[in-house]
């Protein structure tokens, strides 16, 4: 069965410019393309659309999202897409929680109640490692990030609440084909990272080793990062990147 171009779009939420683009680059080449030009799809290429608005989504580049396609295994795939498929879970509570608390607090207003402080601010993300913050590097410096919070947009907020995902996600496909850290679509994940990071503090190139190195020796941070393996992958791509692009 194959589907046309206007229904993959329509299905899919990419235009038809852009799959004709993706045609163009190599990136997405139909099944088959009729003598009066229209293009159809079937089965094996809504998969690798599925991939690539996935890899998209995680902020990769075109050039990249090629590149990790062109490497990528069945096994790999299926591990990305699991990946993503758990922090998806993960939002999803998440979101749910916080859509309780905010009936919760209508209900209450609207009949002059009151709400204990753990209904709240039930569902709201909270920093587990605050006062180790404070503790390491002093009051000031952990003040001076929460003011850089206060003067963040929109666009700010976002990276900083999905840019470390994208870059875990992106570097747990890169490294599963056996990338290197020189390598271009690595260092723009570090881009990334180094980009979140600076929303709330700029480390120097000395800072910015240092924190991947904090990365690997803290199993806390491996935990979240995806285990020590990709935490010390990570670790040496920062390394990489502190030494070419960041100054003492």
């Amino acid at each position: 069965m194959a589907w046309s171009i206007t229904e993959v779009a329509k299905e899919s939420g990419v235009t038809s410019r852009t799959l004709r683009h993706y045609h163009a680059i190599g990136l997405l080449v139909p099944a088959r393309t009729a003598p009066n030009g229209r293009r159809y799809y079937d089965q094996e290429q809504l998969l690798q659309l599925q991939q690539i608005l996935l890899l998209r989504d995680l902020g990769l580049s075109l050039d990249v999202v090629a590149e990790v396609i062109a490497r990528r295994s069945t096994s790999s795939t299926i591990e990305v897409l699991g990946r993503h498929k758990e922090w998806l879970l993960r939002e999803q509570l998440r979101l749910g929680r916080l859509i309780r608390t905010v009936d919760s607090t209508i209900e209450n207003i609207e009949r002059g109640g009151e709400m204990a402080p753990d209904k709240v601010f039930e569902g709201f993300e909270h920093n587990p490692y605050e006062a180790e913050a404070r503790e390491r590097w002093g009051d000031e410096a952990v003040d001076a990030s929460y003011q850089r919070m206060r003067g963040w947009s929109e666009a700010d907020a976002e990276k900083a609440r999905t840019g470390y995902t994208q870059v875990h996600e992106g570097l747990a496909a890169l490294k599963a084909e056996g990338v290197d850290v020189l390598a271009p679509s690595v260092q723009e994940l570090i881009q990334l990272h180094y980009e979140i990071i600076s929303l709330f503090w700029t480390p120097n190139k000395d800072a910015y080793k240092g924190l991947g190195q904090m990365y690997v020796d803290d199993e806390r941070f491996q935990a979240t990062i995806g285990g020590a393996e990709l935490t010390e992958y990570l670790r040496d791509a920062m390394n990489v990147y502190a030494d070419t692009r960041l100054s003492e």
